[in-house]
């Protein structure tokens, strides 16, 4: 081989060894992905909503927007980290670069870093504010959830060392063992320690496929017996309020929680992509056949009454210059007063300026959020057949322009289908 070529083909093997090639099957996906990585995961490995000022200590303490952190740059931490962390732990495992499972790894540092910020055990925080360490107090069952997801993922790769899997499933197991003995509720921390925000033992279909996904994922994370004997259990025991099992709701997917959430199918399946990603891994390895079955029913009947929800990114315009207040929060949401109560808090949240805050966020979340949402769930589902349907709501977007983190749902969508043939 010529001296040339010899050196061109040795760099070529560095760039491919490090990840710096374009690796992805679709360029779309490519440029969400740096997007990505390039404004919106922090220094600590944690997604933020947008970019805009962090809170203080102080904002955190006193409960800045809110008491719960929503609309802060940190709202979401662990729930959009945890679902990310899934889809890049499959990125790593095609590629095989190590610049990828880098950034898998500091993904699972980012969930570990909301599980360790806090005194109260079993406190996973939404994010952390300008000081590394300040958080809001209070947490959701919809941060808690993925939270589980991406780390089980991760432990199940062969990417953390042997000294960074005992932490995580250390901590793993801590957050599961709290989260048993306050009878499946969300703790919180701060001024709410002692009280909970959301669990997963309720009657819905969400309660019931993310409370058997965490107990599975548990015993397959720490390989502790007990929890494979309470996921059995649980299968075959009726919510209160319930007339069906566990087994029985799964079955029934998403629109069974139409009655509480009636807007599910215009705007909320960004909620159910955990939920939708837990059940096909329970799909994956259960090897009961009716409860494989249910499993299976669950996953279609959820990805059926998505799917037209897929087309809607048609809807966004690229060329959209909306105004995003939202990244000035303090002047979007300027009203405050002290929040002795969970109920306070929302009710805070509730006052906004609207002409400080302007159209764009809103406008992502119709049209960018709700569309990628509901092809991951769609995606998830496993079935082939929307490949192009799926492709096609991913290609649509100008990732650069958008303001909102949410398009990671992109990746997660993508990662979820089946490798091109």
């Amino acid at each position: 081989m010529p001296l040339r070529l010899r050196r061109l083909f040795v760099i070529w093997l560095s760039l491919a060894m490090t990840g710096a090639l374009l690796r992805a099957e679709d360029p779309a996906v490519e440029r969400a992905h740096a997007e990505t990585w390039r404004r919106f995961i922090d220094g600590h490995g944690i997604m933020r909503d947008y970019v805009g000022e962090l809170p203080t200590p102080e904002d955190c303490r006193l409960g800045k927007p809110n008491a719960i952190g929503w609309w802060s740059p940190i709202e979401n931490g662990p729930m959009f980290t945890g679902m990310y962390l899934h889809a890049m732990v499959e990125r790593a495992r095609r590629t095989g670069a190590a610049s990828d499972k880098e950034q898998a790894r500091k993904l699972a540092q980012g969930l570990l870093k909301c599980a360790s910020v806090s005194d109260v055990p079993g406190f996973v925080a939404r994010g952390v504010g300008a000081d590394g360490k300040c958080h809001y107090p209070l947490s959701s069952d919809d941060q808690m959830q993925p939270w589980f997801l991406g780390l089980h993922a991760y432990l199940l790769s062969d990417i953390p060392s042997a000294a960074e899997r005992t932490v995580l499933v250390a901590k793993v197991r801590e957050v599961a063992d709290t989260l048993e003995s306050n009878g499946w509720r969300v703790p919180c921390d701060g001024a709410f320690k002692g009280d909970f925000r959301g669990g997963f033992k309720g009657e819905h279909f969400r309660d019931a496929a993310r409370y058997v996904y965490l107990l599975r994922a548990t015993y397959e994370i720490t390989g502790d017996a007990v929890w494979l004997e309470r996921y059995r259990r649980a299968l075959d025991e009726k919510p209160a309020k319930s007339a069906e099992t566990r087994r029985e709701i799964c079955a029934l997917g998403c629109p069974r929680d139409l009655s509480f959430i009636p807007s599910l199918q215009k705007g909320q399946f960004w909620i159910y992509v955990g939920t939708q990603a837990g059940l096909a891994r329970l799909a994956a390895v259960e090897t009961d056949a009716a409860t494989k079955a249910a499993y299976r029913q669950g996953l279609d009947v959820t990805a059926r009454f998505a799917s037209s929800s897929v087309g809607t990114h048609a809807q966004f315009d690229n060329a959209d210059q909306g105004f995003f207040g939202t990244a000035d929060w303090r002047a979007a949401y300027p009203t405050w007063f002290p929040q002795p109560t969970q109920a306070e808090a929302e009710r805070l949240a509730r006052i906004v300026d609207a002409k400080k805050r302007g159209p764009r966020k809103n406008y992502e979340a119709t049209w960018m959020r709700h569309p990628l949402a509901a092809a991951a769930v769609v995606a998830l589902a496993g079935e082939t057949s929307a490949r192009p349907q799926i492709l096609k709501a991913i290609r649509h977007y100008d990732y650069a322009k958008l303001y909102m983190a949410e398009f990671f749902f992109a990746e997660v969508a993508y990662y979820a289908l089946p490798e091109a043939k």
